[in-house]
């Protein structure tokens, strides 16, 4: 584990300014250590050589408490710094996961939800002892190790000589126990996802489990989760412990030897008593800087490992963003098509290559039997996933032309879901009141939108109306509710493209109707609608029905 990385600079550039103050108070806190171990060599040795008197002694004792009141305010300068760097670096770091995780799309969070959320919330957290404990350390390594042993080297060479053998030992174990360390930190990371993923999805499930009667079913599951999260914590924990131990024992060692030697030539009078005392003062200085890097190395091991998670989110998204980069078209005079557009997924292709064309302003049905691979379609037209064969394709409507289509891979994914309203089959939404998970929309939109899709009867229902809470997920509303939020959603943002994943799957045959009466609205208003659809009542409202197959079905079917 490199103990700097580069990219924190890149991803969170507040922190580039106190960084740079840290390096300052750092080379700051190396004159004064030096100043520090000169006036108390300077004030002893004449005492102890019987020279002077104490108070003789005085000045120097005053200078000295000068220095040591100095030192004192930069290091409570260098810790508000430190602090206020490391809120705003994990502030920063957040929104551009918050952000990354947008551009990757509905289809990545679904998979990587939890996760994410978990990094966020208190994997990031954990990067706060690396900017106020950890990284001023390195700082002081950087300028207080080399500074103190060139003034060693200036006023005993074979003492420098000693220290300069003994230091790269130090390192040597630092690395040697770094990979040790990575691997644990990495691990409760893992775990400490794994257990909150688990919760997640049992806090949203809770209710359906306590109407089933099994509540206390994930107990034992979630019990072995804890331990194994116990297990990997417990592990960190006894890598810092004895890899401690060793950098104690060896920094310990390194200034002993060095306190012997001075010691041996002192009685010999091979050296000043002012030279001997000001090397034995300086030795710790030396290797001090060492021992707290690789003491706080391990308070902010997992807060590396979690920064280099948001990382590798951001540079995902950085990568996804990067194949295309045009300006999108206006989707109201554009037809998509779909030109042998397949996927291969465990060795079959599902969906085999598609053909169609989706016009602007029409309803198009995009029906097979189930497993066939029309989600997958729905994914690669959202720019969540890139078709393994054919290509989707945009060209202006009624030409056919090859020189004025261009792929959809030509332009920005996150451009082209602006264009877009999504309607999933299990909609994403967040506790709060309902108002709140309608995106900002005006309220007369929405008002609007909800008569069209009978959600207006569900807030007449509800106590507070648009500002009814609701829990994670839409926990206070039914399945058949949820869905009609997010179509109302949907039809409130007047977005050119629309998808619909299956709207009517949880609803009866009159709200069925009352959904279909909302697809018509769209297709009045010239928006552009696809949809997945099983029941006759959408077959029948399509346009057109693009048929949706797999492999294994154009077999069945042969």
């Amino acid at each position: 584990m490199r103990p700097f990385d580069p990219r924190l600079l890149r991803y969170a550039r507040s922190a580039r300014g106190p960084i740079a103050v840290t390096a300052l108070l750092g080379t700051i806190t190396a004159l004064l250590v030096l100043a520090q171990a000169l006036l108390i060599s300077a004030a002893l040795s004449p005492v102890v050589s019987g020279r002077a008197t104490l108070r003789d002694a005085l000045p120097a004792i005053g200078g000295i408490a000068g220095v040591f009141a100095c030192r004192a305010l930069v290091v409570a300068a260098r810790e508000a710094v430190s602090t206020r760097a490391a809120a705003a670096a994990v502030c920063e770091l957040r929104g551009r996961v918050v952000d990354a995780s947008i551009t990757l799309g509905p289809r990545w969070r679904a998979t990587n939800g939890a996760e994410t959320t978990t990094l966020l919330s208190t994997g990031l957290e954990d990067l706060r002892p690396y900017f106020v404990s950890f990284l001023p350390q390195l700082v002081l390594v950087c300028t207080v190790t080399p500074a103190a042993l060139g003034v060693i080297l200036f006023l005993d060479f074979w003492s420098a000589l000693i220290a300069l053998v003994v230091i790269p030992l130090i390192p040597i174990f630092m690395i040697l126990i770094g990979r040790f360390t990575q691997a644990a930190s990495e691990d409760k990371l893992a775990s400490m996802k794994r257990l909150t993923a688990q919760l997640l999805d049992l806090m949203s499930g809770l209710p359906t489990l306590r109407a089933l009667g099994r509540e206390k079913a994930p107990r034992t599951h979630l019990r072995a989760l804890g331990d194994a999260n116990t297990k990997a914590t417990m592990a960190t924990l006894r890598v810092a412990f004895l890899s401690g131990g060793v950098l104690e024992f060896l920094t310990t060692l390194s200034v002993a030897l060095v306190a012997v030697e001075v010691g041996m030539r002192l009685v010999f009078g091979n050296i000043s008593l002012f030279h001997g005392l000001a090397v034995i003062m300086l030795a710790p200085e030396v290797f001090e800087p060492l021992r707290q890097v690789g003491a706080q190395f391990h308070a902010s091991a997992n807060g590396v490992t979690a920064s280099r998670a948001a990382f590798d989110i951001i540079e995902e998204a950085a990568s996804v963003n990067s194949p295309g980069s045009a300006a999108c078209p206006d989707m109201s005079r554009t037809e998509i098509v779909l030109d042998g557009v397949g996927v291969r997924a465990r060795g079959a292709w599902a969906p085999s290559p598609t053909n169609g064309v989706i016009r602007p302003g029409a309803v198009t049905a995009l029906s097979g039997p189930s497993g066939a691979g029309k989600s997958t379609i729905v994914a690669c037209l959202l720019a969540d996933m890139t078709p393994d064969a054919g290509r989707i394709l945009l060209r202006p409507s009624g030409s056919s032309l090859t020189h004025d289509e261009a792929a959809l891979a030509d332009f920005s994914p996150s451009a082209w879901r602006e264009q877009i309203s999504w309607v999933p089959q299990s909609p994403t939404l967040v506790p709060g009141t309902i108002l709140d998970n309608m995106g900002g929309l005006p309220l007369q939109e929405l008002n609007t939108a909800a008569a069209a899709t009978g959600f207006d009867a569900v807030l007449a229902a509800t106590p507070n109306g648009w500002n009814t809470a609701i829990g994670s997920g839409g926990v206070g509303l039914s399945v058949g509710q949820r869905q009609r939020l997010a179509l109302t959603r949907a039809l409130a943002a007047h977005s050119q493209v629309v998808i619909l994943d299956e709207p009517t799957a949880h609803l009866d045959a009159l709200s069925e109707e009352t959904v279909v009466r909302a697809i018509d609205a769209m297709r009045e208003e010239g928006r552009t609608v696809i949809v997945i659809a099983h029941r006759a009542a959408m077959m029948e409202a399509a346009d057109v029905v693009i048929d949706v197959r797999s492999a294994a079905d154009e077999e069945a079917r042969a």
